[in-house]
């Protein structure tokens, strides 16, 4: 679109403005942030800094770099995800002074600082997957008239955006959780949806004597796959591979698994534990082990860690494990 060609131009940050036009001088610039000495960074404190700009100047002098300003903090008080706060962003600008009154100022891009500014507000709540409501509409309307570039990409988020909302065939709910466990539950339900007969178990590395990492292990694996186990030559080993990344949303779950080939049929059981280690991968191969999974007490494995994420040892005497044949390969 035509505000696409203005934006490297005319999006310019109040830091940036401020050097330019004391280029040259003597004097020092003082840059005040607002939102940098809040002492807690919550919702509260950061509409009420909106609020103070606001309630500061009745012509709302600096909008454009103070909305900037909000957009880059949002993270920093953990409202980028927060429909509020995005229209009480849109409501900082004047209402009535942007809308065109003729066809030229409507195809010429009328006051296209602060268009371009509210697409930016648009494309951010869109990046992080907030759906705007008919409020915003209205607000985008009284300050930008029909004929505005901000409304137009309003218009195609709600075309689009609700298509793609329940698109993944896999749930998540609206906020992820925060437990790491949790989420890894959630990450290996959807590996392993493709088989129904596929069991989840989580358990504790404190249940291996010889375990150096304290950490817990979540294993999955169907009865096919553990008939598949149970006939698996002694003579061919057993491979680690990974770790591999599953995207929940903007978080990452890292998962290993373990391959074997028999009858041309590969045997896949997954594994993700709390620490990714070369340690807890060996706990893992002994809870199996266990976990009505005998055989795998005399078949070698092999550890081909792609970018092991910590250096853990894995010498172990010989009265904890009798007979062990667990190699490492990288």
């Amino acid at each position: 679109m035509a505000a696409n060609l203005f934006k490297n131009i005319l999006n310019v940050r109040s830091s940036n403005l401020l050097f330019k036009k004391w280029k040259g001088t003597d004097k020092s610039v003082i840059i005040r942030d607002p939102f940098g000495n809040r002492p807690q960074k919550t919702k509260d404190s950061y509409l009420q800094v909106i609020k103070m700009f606001e309630d500061g100047d009745p012509r709302r002098r600096g909008h454009v770099e103070f909305i900037y300003a909000a957009l880059s903090r949002m993270k920093e008080f953990g409202v980028q995800k927060d429909l509020e706060v995005y229209k009480a962003l849109i409501d900082v600008l004047p209402k009535g002074k942007f809308i065109p009154t003729n066809i030229f100022q409507a195809e010429f891009l009328h006051y296209p600082k602060q268009q371009q500014c509210a697409v930016d507000l648009l494309e951010q709540m869109e990046d992080n997957a907030v759906m705007p409501d008919i409020e915003m509409e209205q607000m985008l309307l009284n300050t930008f008239g029909r004929r505005g570039i901000p409304l137009r990409k309003y218009w195609r988020m709600m075309y689009w955006m609700p298509k793609f909302k329940n698109l993944s065939p896999w749930y998540l709910p609206d906020e992820l959780p925060r437990d790491v466990l949790e989420l890894s539950k959630l990450a290996i339900a959807r590996i392993t949806s493709v088989d129904p007969d596929t069991k989840i178990n989580v358990w504790q590395t404190e249940e291996i004597q010889a375990a150096i990492d304290k950490t817990w292990i979540i294993s999955a694996q169907s009865r096919t796959q553990q008939v598949l186990l149970a006939e698996q030559p002694l003579s061919e080993p057993l491979i680690i591979k990974g770790p591999y990344n599953v995207y929940l949303r903007d978080q990452v779950v890292t998962y290993f698994t373990l391959l074997g080939k028999l009858r041309q049929e590969p045997k896949d059981d997954i594994n993700l534990d709390g620490t990714s280690s070369r340690d807890s991968l060996l706990s893992w191969i002994r809870l199996l082990e266990k976990n009505d999974n005998p055989l795998l007490a005399n078949v070698p494995v092999i550890f081909t860690l792609l970018a092991p994420s910590s250096d853990v040892s894995l010498h172990e005497s010989p009265d904890a494990i009798p007979d062990d044949k667990t190699q490492i390969a990288e």
